[in-house]
């Protein structure tokens, strides 16, 4: 226990000195790192600049409905602790790759590495994390149904995280957070890319009237402080919106423990009918646009191969692997066991490092 801090500012603070926190810095959001060897990769989001402005939003709005801001601060800087390098392109193939051996989600190696992987304390594996850290990074985005992946599996049989029910509001409040942060910062990052235009954005809702608004109050504003005073607006009109919404319904519903969120059919933090379905144009225009761009489609390829070509020879020859991990492998027996280790180590990798790796092993 400790002296000065509440349970849940520890488990946060053990989160972010993790080293599985650090190598977010060099995990991809949408573009891999130095996509197209400009400076305008310097200003994409990484995994660990998306989980700060997730981990600010869901400061804000736990704030202002007078919930536990520092589990809900622990929740979204924990919550993408788990993915791969190359974003969702990587947890595709591992999810491919690790198919015969139980599994691959991303929520689910979180979890694996809060409580087994991270290995600094001397009392215990893992973070020694709360109950409810716990449930959150594993439920924030709904129950959970069977099959389960094999990671959750293990961490659930030793904690009953009690997959069936709703998260805790904290946990909501992270999710919520997860997807104002994305649909904001990719807005930016596309832009930035040249994938599409203000003026294509214009025609979006929310967007539209956000730089009708500019205009209004700042005629003649410069194209990037417009793009900026916009996108913000855009941002404040979803965290409002949340916020708005949860007022009324925890008013209407007066729940007196924690549990009652839990039981409700359904999640208290959301956003409103009319807002949701503004924000389902909004992901389809940049489902389109950006992640399926044909330059974000043929590095989705290229990063594919890479996992494609070093998950299986790491699996078949595990003194490729440094040495701490190579005798883990080697004492796994099982191939099933054996693949696991190979997953949490390749899982573990940096972008920047198992391009390098790809690099050192097959560019012969």
């Amino acid at each position: 226990m400790s002296t000065f801090r509440s349970p849940w500012q520890r488990d946060r603070d053990r989160i972010i000195h993790s080293s599985a926190f650090r190598r977010l810095k060099h995990k991809t959001q949408v573009f891999v790192e130095h996509d197209g060897e400009d400076y305008r990769g310097d200003y994409f989001r990484t995994r660990l600049t998306h989980t700060i402005e997730v981990a600010q939003v869901a400061r804000t709005i736990a704030g202002a409905l007078g919930l536990n801001t520092d589990l809900a601060e622990t929740v979204a800087l924990a919550h993408d602790l788990g993915h791969p390098p190359f974003g969702h392109t990587g947890e595709d193939a591992l999810a491919a790759l690790m198919a015969p051996y139980g599994g691959f989600d991303h929520n689910a190696q979180a979890l694996r590495i809060v409580t087994r992987l991270e290995r600094h304390y001397a009392d215990f594996d893992g973070l020694n994390l709360t109950w409810e850290a716990l449930e959150g990074i594993a439920k924030h985005n709904g129950p959970v149904a069977a099959p389960l992946p094999y990671a959750l599996a293990e961490v659930n049989a030793d904690w009953d995280l009690e997959l069936g029910g709703n998260a805790s509001a904290e946990a909501q409040v992270a999710a919520v957070a997860d997807d104002v942060a994305y649909n904001h910062h990719d807005l930016h990052d596309g832009l930035r890319a040249q994938l599409f235009t203000e003026e294509e954005l214009a025609e979006l809702p929310v967007i539209g009237p956000a730089f009708d608004e500019v205009d209004r109050l700042h005629p003649g504003l410069d194209r990037m402080r417009r793009r900026h005073e916009a996108l913000r607006r855009v941002f404040g009109v979803m965290v409002e919106d949340v916020i708005a919404v949860a007022q009324n319904r925890l008013t209407g519903l007066q729940p007196q423990a924690a549990q009652e969120i839990r039981d409700m059919d359904g999640p208290i933090i959301r956003f409103s009918k009319p807002l949701y379905q503004n924000i389902k144009a909004i992901k389809s225009f940049l489902f389109t646009r950006m992640y399926r761009a044909p330059s974000v489609v043929d590095e989705r390829s290229r990063v594919t191969a890479m996992l494609n070509n070093l998950f299986p020879l790491f699996l078949a020859e595990p003194a490729q692997m440094p040495p701490q991990w190579h005798a883990v492998a080697a004492a796994a027996g099982e191939q099933t066991y054996r693949a696991r280790v190979v997953l949490d180590y390749v899982a573990g990798m940096t972008d920047r490092f198992a391009i390098s790796e790809h690099q050192r092993l097959f560019a012969r």
